[in-house]
């Protein structure tokens, strides 16, 4: 179990390692040779996956080699379509750019049983390869119409992004450990929760694959609907109190929660709470920093709190299981831990005083 968990998180480990100084080369020397070079290192961890299949290290490999690339799409797709937006659409934008993971889960979830039934388990990675070759030449062709060619900051962007406050690099610290405790306890819910569902409440894996695809499906549609709300002004701490809450009490409530009805409900209060974070969490570079920055360096931040976070959860949930025998302390340590992003997150809402991310914040008419 631990060695499966870190099939997961080794995507992380890339990350950590380069978050901070993607974001220095990515506003730098533009965007185009970045994301091919990171589409070419997908394509190529999937094909090493495929080659020696038997051999958990070296898909451990294959999945490094993803994690690497995956560490320089995680920056360059949100700061590409920030730079594409106006003022007025920005709030969406952000919700569309927390999607991009759930969208991947749910895409995975729905082609699985079809490559089960087609005895073709490799489908999903030949998928994979076929995809990043897609976004490859679509990239290629974005970078001949010169869209993704590095822009030089003026003075207003200069200041507020290479001599940073010291509130904002405060801001976006505590930004960044919500970040992490929040992937900690969201990546250990959605890497485990099928193999939970299927030895605690008897669930067959299809029973536990639908059960999967609930919360990823209602944090999709959660993420669109708080970019809606946010773009109104409301306050994006206060948005970001309100998901940790409520996948706080999801935790809490876990021991007494069966597979019926309520059990359906939780999963749904869970994906709600974890379509409101993510959105609120991607849109902090730009409240912290301010609407006309280069925010690579602020998303390169927020993402290495973010990959710890993912290289964490999964493998110290699994570590717990070998340890206490069951599931049962999950609850108690992810709650715990979520408890802790809570504390972090009111008091990142306090430092930021209210402020929003909509048209009626920044007064734009576009």
């Amino acid at each position: 179990r631990t060695l499966a968990g870190g099939l997961m998180s080794i995507y992380a480990v890339a990350g950590l390692f380069l978050s901070l100084g993607l974001g220095h080369v990515l506003s730098r020397r533009g965007l185009g040779g970045p994301i091919l070079a990171g589409l070419g290192l997908m394509a190529l961890g999937s094909v090493l996956c495929l080659l020696v299949p038997a051999n958990a290290w070296i898909v451990l490999a294959g999945r490094a080699l993803e994690g690497t690339g995956f560490a320089v799409l995680a920056i360059a797709g949100p700061v590409l379509a920030n730079a594409n937006a106006s003022a007025r659409k920005l709030p969406i934008v952000v919700g569309l750019t927390a999607s991009w993971i759930p969208v991947g889960q749910l895409g995975a979830t729905v082609l699985a049983p079809l490559a089960f039934a087609w005895d073709w388990w490799q489908m999903l990675w030949v998928v994979a390869i076929a995809a990043s070759l897609a976004m490859a030449l679509w990239t290629l062709r974005l970078q001949r119409q010169g869209a993704l060619a590095a822009s030089a900051p003026g003075p207003s962007e200069a200041a507020s992004t290479v001599s940073l406050t010291p509130l904002q690099r405060r801001s976006l610290r505590i930004a960044a450990g919500v970040f992490m405790l929040w992937s900690a306890q969201y990546f250990a819910y959605m890497t485990w929760m099928p193999q939970y569902l299927v030895e605690m409440h008897g669930l067959t894996p299809s029973m536990a694959a639908f059960g999967y695809v609930i919360p990823v499906i209602v944090l999709i549609v959660t993420t669109i609907a708080v970019g809606l709300v946010l773009r109104t002004g409301v306050p994006v701490g206060l948005m970001l109190v309100l998901g940790l809450t409520l996948q706080l009490v999801v935790w809490i409530l876990v021991p007494v929660v069966g597979a019926g009805a309520i059990g359906v409900a939780s999963l749904i209060v869970y994906g709600i709470g974890a379509g409101i974070c993510p959105t609120c969490l991607f849109a902090m570079p730009s409240v912290i920093v301010g609407p006309g920055s280069v925010a690579a360096r602020a998303f390169g931040v927020i993402m290495t709190g973010r990959n710890l976070g993912v290289l964490l959860g999964p493998v110290v949930l699994a570590q717990a299981f070998k340890v206490f025998g069951g599931w049962d302390i999950a609850a108690p340590i992810f709650g715990s831990v979520t408890a802790c992003a809570a504390g972090l997150g009111i008091w990142l809402a306090i430092s930021l005083g209210g402020r929003g991310y909509g048209a009626k914040s920044y007064g734009a008419k576009r």
